[in-house]
């Protein structure tokens, strides 16, 4: 269904990091900056590219009036007790760029889209519980930024819709597979999710946004593996005495997760676009593995070589020596052009054909094996 140019995407989002502050400066400008300071410091070590999202909610108009100060909602609670004014969020967005990282946010409301083009902020989330808020989206796609989503529990129909969007306004767009639980078990994480978002939206970057409690390593591992290419977790430090949610990430374990990245990029290699480049070292490994030619018997000058009585003739034996044939090389129809002796090595010297002819192509058969 996508109409994407998928390069655009490819440049914009693959191999980013999104690490969500959301509101775990809870209210305190100072813990903020502590935040960024500590996860940027973080990032730079690892040299990985890293954007630091806060959250934007204009709480006077986000909870109505008849609620304000509703303490038998978490939500509510938090969202009043975590509030900044807008000179506190450019001071936090002013230190993530001071910290080359890219700022990022989350628009909960219109109002908070507004914010978004004050800072002028070159990328917007927008959250699992807000795919489908048209309102919102269309606000969103006013400021013509490139845009990361989460699907959360959203169906198909939802994401597509989404989507379609979003490419109709050739509107750069990346996909995160997300589990919306606080915080998610290992069994919960739905990994093959990644691979089905991959096949059903080729044409853009595919993220996964995690909530897992227990493990920093082995989801990054298989998500690569699986196709993702762009990640977000929550971060929190330990300070002033507030506890961290099991879902949030501490500095240390985000250098675990960077480091389990490069892994993954280790492991999985180059590009599965195209068959790999095999190394000087697994070719000679493999050539170890090759069997020469050898003659079963004595055979003159003139001898014309055929698959009918190959086997009569010749048999295939480690090692292989420079400069002799494999059965790879030898061609119906070749001639020898020397007398061949029983258990001799067949040679490129012995036969006519283009591995004598050809320079490339006998320097291959002429470098490998052992010496001899």
């Amino acid at each position: 269904m996508s109409s994407q140019i998928p390069s655009l995407d490819r440049r914009t989002f693959e191999n980013l990091f999104v690490l969500e502050l959301a509101n775990n400066h809870w209210g305190n400008l100072e813990r903020g900056l502590r935040i960024v300071r500590d996860f940027a410091t973080v990032a730079r070590v690892n040299s990985v590219r890293t954007a630091i999202k806060l959250q934007f909610r204009d709480v006077d108009s986000f909870i109505h009036p008849a609620f304000k100060g509703y303490t038998e909602s978490r939500y509510i609670k938090k969202t009043e007790a975590t509030k900044l004014s807008i000179e506190e969020f450019k001071a936090l967005v002013d230190e993530i760029r001071r910290c080359d990282c890219i700022p990022m946010a989350t628009p909960f409301d219109e109002a908070s889209v507004e914010l978004c083009g004050l800072f002028d902020l070159p990328m917007i989330k927008v959250a699992s519980s807000d795919i489908a808020t048209w309102p919102l989206l269309d606000r969103i796609a006013h400021l013509s930024k490139p845009v990361i989503i989460s699907t959360g529990g959203a169906n198909d129909k939802t994401i597509d819709d989404c989507v379609r969007f979003f490419e109709n306004r050739s509107i750069p767009l990346a996909i995160n597979h997300c589990v919306s639980l606080y915080p998610c078990e290992d069994s919960e994480l739905e990994l093959n999710q990644i691979s089905y978002l991959c096949q059903r939206y080729p044409n853009h970057v595919i993220g996964f946004s995690t909530h897992e409690q227990r493990d920093w390593y082995s989801s990054m591992l298989i998500s690569y593996a699986k196709g993702a290419r762009t990640w977000e977790r929550h971060i929190d430090i330990e300070a002033d005495g507030i506890p961290v949610a099991p879902y949030c990430s501490l500095p240390n374990q985000i250098d675990e997760w960077y480091k389990a990245f490069s892994k993954a990029v280790e492991m999985c290699g180059g590009s599965t676009e195209a068959r790999r480049t095999v190394s000087e070292r697994e070719r000679r490994y493999l050539e170890e593995l090759i069997r020469g030619v050898y003659a079963c018997r004595d055979l003159t000058a003139g001898y014309v070589f055929s698959s009918e009585t190959f086997n009569n003739d010749f048999y295939l034996a480690i090692p292989l020596h420079k400069g002799q044939l494999s059965c790879r090389e030898v061609i119906n129809g070749a001639k020898l052009i020397s007398d061949l002796n029983s258990n001799d090595r067949l040679t490129i010297d012995h036969v006519d054909g283009p591995y004598r002819e050809n320079e490339a192509l006998r320097q291959v058969i002429m470098d490998r094996g052992i010496e001899a």
